[in-house]
Parts: structure tokens; sequence; C-alpha cells
């Protein structure tokens, strides 16, 4: 198994390079930060794509991209917070109960499947692509019902996962959707 391979390092690109996107953010640095978040973001999306395209796709490259993906747009979340925080006030209790559902999620991962698992359903990936571009458009517009949408979406996709671990048990994270099992 390749552990220094092009998907692994983009993913863990995005742990390594979070703290930077702190630094600019306490620093006042919207602009660069801004850009610097849709570089570092960007490799979210490349990292499947070229692990699938060279065929290196790995139980390691998974872990690395959820844990990649979890601290990323758990620090969106924080970055919308701190820069835009009306658009977190507007949808504060759907917020809770995405949380919630999360952490239900997580639990019944480990009971089912006697370890967290974080699955990347499609609903899940669009989920976390608006979040990407919830954070981008936030500069420029006023995005409070797209939040509430974002939300929403989560909460559904979050739902999907449940129903994935109490139906099937432990299964491959990359599965597409509950409609595509057997």
């Amino acid at each position: 198994m390749k552990i220094f391979s092009a998907p692994n390092i983009l993913s863990l690109s995005r742990i390594v390079l979070l703290p930077f996107l702190y630094f600019l953010l306490f620093a006042d640095l919207k602009v660069i930060m801004l850009i610097s978040y849709i570089i570092i973001g960007s490799t979210d999306y490349f990292d499947g794509k070229i692990a699938r395209r060279l065929n290196q796709t790995t139980d390691l490259g998974k872990t690395l991209d959820s844990v990649a993906d979890l601290f990323f747009y758990l620090s969106s979340a924080f970055f919308i917070y701190y820069l835009f925080p009306d658009v977190i006030d507007a949808n504060f209790t759907l917020l809770m109960i995405l949380f919630g559902v999360k952490i239900l999620s997580f639990v019944i991962s480990v009971v089912k499947c006697n370890k967290p698992l974080l699955m990347h359903t499609t609903l899940l990936r669009l989920s976390a692509a608006m979040v990407y571009f919830l954070f981008i458009f936030s500069f420029f517009f006023d995005t409070s019902y797209f939040a509430t949408i974002v939300i929403m979406l989560y909460m559904i996709a979050f739902l999907e996962e449940i129903s994935i671990f109490i139906i099937y048990g432990k299964i491959d994270p990359d599965t597409r959707s509950i409609f595509t099992l057997p």
C-alpha cells in the first residue's frame, strides 16, 4: 500500500493547511483567506478524482479524506459563524438539531459497525460541496436561506446514513446511496 500517494497527500494537505486559514482569519486578511480557502477546499474534489483515475483508492485514503472533511467542514462552519454570524443566528435551532442527528449517526455507526464510520454518500458529498460554496457566497450575498437549505440537506443525508447503518451495518463508506444497496 502506497501511503504517500497523490490523493493521500491532497487529503493530508487539507488538514495541515487548515491552521493557515485560521491565521488569515484572525489576522483579518479576508481576501487572502477566501482565495486560500478556495484552493485548500478544492483538494476535497481532486483527491477522490485522482484516487479513482489512478486506481489508488485505499482504506487509508478513505479515512484520511473523511478526517480531512470533518476538520475542514467543521472549520468552515466556524468561519461562517466568525465572519457572518447572522447566517448562523438565523439557523441556530436547525444547526442544533443537525448536530444532534450527526451525533446520533456517529453513535449508531459505533454500535452497528464497532467503529465510527463517516460515509461518502452522494447526499453527503453534495452537502459538503454546498457548505464550501456557502462560505464563498457569504462574502458576496446574504446566504441565510441558502444555509437553511444546506442544513436541511445535511439532515436528510445523515438520516440516510443512519438508515444504512441500521439496515446494513458495516458497509463501504463510499456507498453512494441507500437506494444502491441490495
